[in-house]
């Protein structure tokens, strides 16, 4: 069976959709969807194409077969904001991305999954995936999250944080391994500047043995040093 198909399932069913209404989106009909859910037919890259934009995720991510969880990691975000990583609970929207990147790695290399299901894309600015940027959209439009704009040295910066309206809205997808794997990552890496976890995450193996834009497999965090981890 194509590894692929459970994910699609999954995908279709987190957004309440019909095999009838995913078939007409991709254009093709119901019978000829259903077969390709049973994985009696081969998923064309047209197709696929369709299927990542109508579920806001890279072909290739769709292809994978790992099913992302988006509310988990956007409570892995709320989460880190809930730390004290910061005197007035503002992260900068760069060092966030690689927290989060940090605590997928880091669960895989002891339990040989992630915390989130995410593809991580090596891109200029580190690894991040490609629904990192939908999650902060999302979050800021259900008024969970802040996102604010401010110039530094004739650069952009984009510093996120929790609304305080948010703050009483329990979290209970993190498990209490998982929030104390964040935790340790949150201490080591508080009074950091971004740049100084960039050069961290770029000099890491899963970064620096991918291509540019190629998605970053989790597999070679398992070869990294221990104290290099995170």
């Amino acid at each position: 069976m194509n590894i692929y198909i459970q994910k699609i399932k999954g995908l279709r069913n987190s957004r309440d959709l019909t095999q009838e209404q995913v078939a007409k989106a991709i254009g093709v009909s119901r019978p000829t969807y259903t077969a390709i859910e049973a994985g009696k037919q081969e998923l064309s890259l047209e197709e696929a194409k369709k299927l990542a934009n109508l579920f806001s995720i890279g072909v290739d991510e769709l292809l994978s077969g790992v099913i992302p969880n988006i509310s988990k990691y956007k409570h892995m975000i709320l989460t880190y904001l809930r730390m004290n990583i910061s005197k007035d609970g503002k992260i900068p929207k760069t060092k966030l991305a690689k927290l989060l990147y940090l605590a997928d790695f880091a669960w895989f290399y002891d339990n040989l999954e992630s915390m989130s299901g995410m593809q991580y894309r090596k891109i200029a600015y580190g690894p991040v995936p490609d629904t990192f940027f939908r999650a902060l959209d999302e979050l800021e439009e259900d008024g969970k999250i802040t996102i604010e704009r401010k110039n530094d040295d004739g650069k952009d910066m984009f510093l996120i944080s929790e609304l305080e309206s948010n703050k009483n809205e329990k979290i209970q997808t993190i498990s209490v391994e998982e929030k104390t794997l964040m935790e340790k990552i949150a201490e080591k890496w508080k009074n950091k500047k971004t740049q100084e976890i960039v050069n961290f995450t770029h000099n890491q193996l899963p970064y620096f043995l991918c291509r540019d834009n190629e998605l970053i497999p989790y597999e070679l965090i398992t070869q990294e040093d221990p104290d290099l981890v995170y």
